[in-house]
């Protein structure tokens, strides 16, 4: 295996993490147990490419709360994500991990203007934190 697995592994944790499709924890576990590469350095790559996505989605959230009034965009769907981070604050961002709702409540922090700096060390927690599971439990 080469640089370009981890750069692969990066960008699809990546995109993993924005509003679109993807599985970046087969990609791990497969390279954790096919490749020479350390299992703390795919898990720093990961973690750190699926936190910079969920960070974008937080920019997303961000952009549309200056550019749209409420009504006119949130879906009833969404609107689950919005209530948990009104009324958890920037702690449900540790619940970033989770599929579905987990882009949701990077949109919603992003959207209610939860600080930026607070919102990327709780986004890197819970990603993070779900990376190191996948990499003990399964490799």
């Amino acid at each position: 295996m080469s640089d370009y697995s981890l750069l692969g592994l990066f960008i699809n944790a990546f995109i993993s993490s924005t509003l679109l499709p993807g599985g970046s924890e087969a990609l791990l576990v497969y390279l954790a147990v096919q490749s020479d590469q350390s299992h703390i350095l795919l898990w720093w790559v990961a973690s750190i490419g699926n936190t910079l996505g969920g960070m974008t989605s937080w920019l997303v959230g961000r952009f549309i709360s200056v550019s749209y009034s409420a009504t006119s965009i949130i879906k009833p769907s969404h609107q689950r994500a919005l209530d948990w981070v009104e009324r958890w604050g920037s702690l449900a961002l540790l619940l970033s991990w989770l599929p579905v709702i987990g882009d949701a409540l990077c949109v919603a922090a992003g959207w209610i203007r939860v600080n930026a700096w607070l919102s990327l060390l709780l986004i890197f927690a819970g990603k993070a934190a779900r990376y190191a599971v996948i990499i003990y439990w399964l490799c």
